[in-house]
């Protein structure tokens, strides 16, 4: 929580930072660093608010090995201290500018003070990965002797790659035997993940993370990707309830305004979709032979999504209509097909509602009975007039006829066209007209509703989805009009 905070442009309410405590404890983290004690009135107040929240995670201060940010983090109840000093020699030159032996005796008095007090402590020698060894081990060895209960080895810059990281917290391990040893890592170089997951091969037992990878620069490793990596590739066991990792990362989305990407591993919105025709094919056959088999979505609370596109293949669609309650045939699967292939070739997605209305102007209620109507070709003539011509062709009860009238602009124009075509034997009133774009641009999908009723009161609807409003407009009256012929013709 500290380190994902000072994430430049995040700054956590004490609310904010009290319901994120509580989502972690819920997620199963065993140690939640809930800030920096000193540094503000307000950073202690929540410090000490969370830790006396009761949560099962324990509650860790940060603090430099400072007897007063110390004694802070002991004011504020934490039940563990975590103490932290630069050992590089860049960083000792231009900042704390102390010699080596100085450092190493403050850092173990540090240790025994907070241990004097009855309070674990985790002590980390910050920029460990541009340190000399023999300094390393040196201050490891004189706090592992003072009391300390964790030490961690940071890649501060994140300039560390896993081989050398390996060799480093394998070092660190064997010469601090039955010392619990913990790594943070940075995401400089993106390879924070791969870093973590290196030192728990080579040795550590404890990993620092952030929720959606969060942090100062690139941000720090990330922990739905460290955890997964660790419990589905390596098989360890940890204490999380990998179920709720989604639900944590987008609460984190809320609370810091830091939208989670959409192919984000585990947790993005595209981490279980697919749209390539192979892909979805093969998914819907067996999620395996595209998808790695050791982790699925329902293990980290997500759900798997075929999304339709360009790519996309008529297994898919098939599947995806299915799922919403049409069962089109062989002709109308490919109609469908094809509108969702134009409308992706232009850069546009499809979503959940743009699929329904395609499919209900393509299947609709009237495939499952006769047609009245069967539009076959409009036209509409536009000019710099305030009317429009719209000329239409229909086979109508088995009778080709065209028709032709005008409008105030081209929908009214093509909607007085189609209902003139039934002539003076049904009494149709059109009594609800709606369009609405369901996908943004000036090509938006648009959706026309469109009510009708008889000279008896009966009432039915219908809608279509096209990128041109006309089409859809006829498409949608046509649809209502079959539909109300169909209810008389049924007797009901």
């Amino acid at each position: 929580m500290r380190d994902g905070e000072q994430t430049p442009g995040v700054s956590l309410t004490y609310e904010g930072k009290l319901t994120l405590a509580r989502q972690l404890d819920k997620l199963g983290v065993n140690v939640i660093e809930a800030g920096f004690p000193v540094s503000s009135k307000g950073e202690f107040e929540s410090v000490r608010r969370i830790a006396r929240e009761g949560l099962t995670s324990k509650i860790c201060g940060l603090s430099r090995i400072v007897r007063a940010d110390i004694d802070r983090c002991l004011e504020a109840e934490v039940s563990l201290v975590h103490i932290f000093v630069s050992t590089s020699d860049i960083q000792i030159a231009h900042t704390i500018k102390k010699s080596h032996d100085e450092i190493v005796t403050t850092a173990a008095d540090s240790v025994r003070y907070i241990k004097d007090h009855g309070v674990p402590c985790l002590f980390s020698a910050m920029d460990a990965t541009r340190t000399a060894p023999e300094f390393l081990r040196k201050i490891f060895g004189a706090v592992q002797e003072a009391g300390c209960d964790i030490i961690n080895i940071p890649d501060t810059v994140g300039v560390a790659v896993p081989s050398a990281f390996y060799s480093l917290v394998k070092e660190i391990c064997d010469s601090t035997k039955g010392m619990t040893v913990d790594v943070h890592c940075h995401n400089d170089f993106g390879l924070a993940v791969a870093n973590s997951l290196s030192a728990v091969e080579a040795g550590a037992r404890e990993v620092q993370v952030t929720v959606n990878g969060l942090g100062e620069r690139a941000g720090n490793a990330n922990l739905a990707e460290t955890v997964m990596g660790l419990q589905s590739l390596f098989g360890a066991q940890t204490t999380i309830k990998t179920e709720y990792l989604v639900e944590t990362a987008k609460l984190v989305e809320r609370l810091t305004e830091v939208k989670i990407p959409l192919t984000a591993p585990v947790v993005g919105e595209n981490a279980f979709s697919h749209e390539s025709g192979i892909h979805s094919h093969g998914v819907i056959e067996n999620s395996k032979t595209f998808e790695p088999g050791v982790m699925t979505p329902e293990m980290v609370g997500h759900r798997r999504r075929i999304v339709l596109g360009k790519h996309t293949g008529k297994h898919a669609v098939k599947q995806v209509l299915e799922a919403i309650g049409y069962e089109p045939n062989d002709e109308q699967l490919h109609e469908i097909l094809h509108r969702i292939k134009a409308i992706g070739d232009k850069g546009k997605q499809i979503s959940d509602i743009d699929v329904q209305a395609i499919a209900d102007a393509v299947v609709g209620e009237v495939a499952k009975g006769r047609q009245a109507i069967i539009l076959k070709e409009f036209a509409v003539m536009t000019g710099n007039m305030l009317t429009s011509t719209a000329t239409v062709k229909a086979n109508v009860r088995g009778e080709e006829k065209v028709l032709a009238n005008i409008g105030v602009g081209p929908v009214d124009a093509a909607v007085k066209a189609v209902r003139g075509l039934l002539g003076d034997d049904t009494s149709i009133k059109l009594r609800d007209f709606r369009i609405e774009a369901i996908s943004g641009g000036s090509d938006a999908l648009a959706e026309v509703i469109i009510g009708v009723e008889d000279d008896r009161g009966k009432r039915v609807s219908a809608r279509s989805a096209r990128e041109d409003i006309v089409m859809a407009s006829v498409e949608a009256l046509v649809s209502a009009i079959n539909r109300l012929i169909l209810l008389e013709e049924n007797g009901r």
